[in-house]
């Protein structure tokens, strides 16, 4: 179980973003309100069918028309960091002892590092936030109930093709990070070993 807990001195960026903890995955706002989160993978609707795209629609509808609780849609579109991404090739020109094999990732390196100088290559991810907003104070009892929605969801999001994730703790926190320090994020991303940290010195 891990859980991080905002801390009573410089409340002003925490009071913005209005989080009281993470907790097992399960995000805790003030109020005692709740919410867990799904990454979703995308489904190309425009490269369908005709036949495939009124299915998917249809599909769509009797899904949220199953639906006992809201949800909420997150797109999130961000810049490619694609300086790690070019770090692992240029670490093989280490190992590599062909020199036709050498030129070619030099070439390669010199052509991504030409297009991201000019052009932003950006990634976008879906996410879907479940809530529970019921004044239960057994955390067990909100965690059971959150993950028995959860699982509605995530088999509803099957059948229209479409592959979800439960975010951890610490992924709901890089979530937040990203959100709020993108250069920060870029430059020192969380990990578990920040997540400890952050748990020693925040309870």
């Amino acid at each position: 179980m891990s859980t991080f807990m905002k801390s009573k001195k410089k409340l002003s960026s925490r009071r913005q973003i209005a989080i009281e903890g993470v907790r097992d995955g399960i995000l805790i706002l003030p109020g005692n309100h709740h919410r867990m989160a799904l990454q979703v993978s995308s489904v190309n609707f425009e490269l369908k069918s005709e036949a495939e795209q009124d299915a998917l629609i249809d599909t769509y509808q009797n899904f949220l028309n199953s639906l006992t609780t809201p949800l909420q849609i997150i797109v999130r579109t961000r810049e490619l960091d694609m300086d790690k991404y070019l770090e692992d090739f240029q670490s093989r020109l280490k190992v590599e002892s062909e020199d036709i094999y050498r030129q070619q990732v030099v070439n390669y390196t010199e052509f991504v590092r030409s297009l991201i100088v000019t052009n932003k290559i950006l990634t976008r991810n879906f996410y879907i936030v479940v809530p529970y907003d019921k004044h239960e104070k057994d955390f067990s009892v909100i965690a059971e109930q959150l993950s028995l929605t959860i699982d509605i969801v995530s088999k509803g999001l099957a059948r229209l093709g479409m592959q979800s994730k439960q975010l951890s703790s610490l992924e709901i926190l890089d979530l937040f990070y990203s959100f709020y320090s993108p250069v920060q994020a870029k430059r020192q991303p969380l990990s578990q070993q920040t997540m400890r940290l952050l748990t020693e010195s925040y309870l």
